[in-house]
């Protein structure tokens, strides 16, 4: 496996010397989709210069392009996805994790299987041009506080499965699945969909070793699930310092 931190790149030289493999940047924060090429090719050069690669993005679509509901407009989508997948291509990532609880949140009143089908044209859409480009897009369930909507592991393996494209895939937040009280067998009977994974605690999702959290449940059902990628610990950073010994905690559930 490898270890990454969902940080900015101000955080990255002290990922660095903590261990880590790599960092995990938001689409909007890395590969700038709305901003013009100048500004994107600045944020590359910054990159470049970082001490560890960004081989996986997150918080793909922003939450004022809908994906759902009325105002959900799929050739601004489509033209947002292209511009996102070429330049993640040209920054060396490898995955896309589609949380964007804001975009993907469906309206009050709004048909909810008319939804549905729009978050399947979305990723039937999204799936060819990410495959093009050489990533995969990773859906992210989100808990029933954040969304409305792709709230389970099983749900969005539901999805991932109806679209069918080998470039849509499924991640699992460890926050997520305790916050909805999931069981490990929903990882399990994911494991050939998994293509990333997310790390904190449950109860106020900061750094593995500020608080007490039994991570060995989680850790033990990707196992049987035969996932082997990347882990991301997906935290609030109060304190650098401590990033060494959440690094190191998750090793040794990894491999004890």
């Amino acid at each position: 496996m490898k270890f990454g931190l969902c940080c900015n790149l101000d955080l990255a030289p002290a990922a660095a010397d903590a261990g880590f493999d790599y960092i995990e940047m938001s689409v909007p924060g890395l590969l700038m989709p709305l901003a013009d090429d100048a500004a994107f090719e600045t944020m590359l050069g910054k990159l470049r210069a970082a001490r560890l690669p960004c081989p996986v993005t997150n918080c793909f679509v922003p939450g004022d392009i809908k994906i759902t509901g009325p105002a959900a407009n799929p050739a601004r989508l489509r033209q947002y996805v292209r511009t996102a997948c070429e330049r993640a291509q040209r920054a060396g990532v490898k995955v896309i994790v589609f949380g964007s609880g804001g975009a993907r949140n469906i309206p009050d009143g709004f048909d909810r299987s008319a939804a549905w089908r729009q978050l399947a044209a979305f990723c039937s859409m999204a799936g060819p041009v990410a495959q093009a480009s050489g990533m995969t897009i990773a859906i992210e369930p989100l808990n029933r506080a954040e969304c409305n909507v792709l709230n389970s592991v099983a749900e969005g393996a539901k999805l991932a499965r109806e679209v069918n494209h080998p470039a849509i895939r499924l991640l699992v937040d460890c926050f997520h699945w305790g916050r909805e009280n999931e069981s490990p067998q929903a990882i399990v009977d994911a494991g050939g969909l998994l293509a990333h994974t997310h790390v904190a605690t449950v109860a106020n999702r900061i750094l593995p070793g500020e608080e007490e959290q039994d991570f060995a449940t989680f850790f033990a059902a990707l196992k049987q699930a035969k996932y082997d990628g990347r882990v991301s610990i997906e935290a609030k950073v109060k304190n650098p310092a401590n990033l060494a010994k959440a690094l190191e905690v998750v090793k040794l559930v990894v491999t004890p």
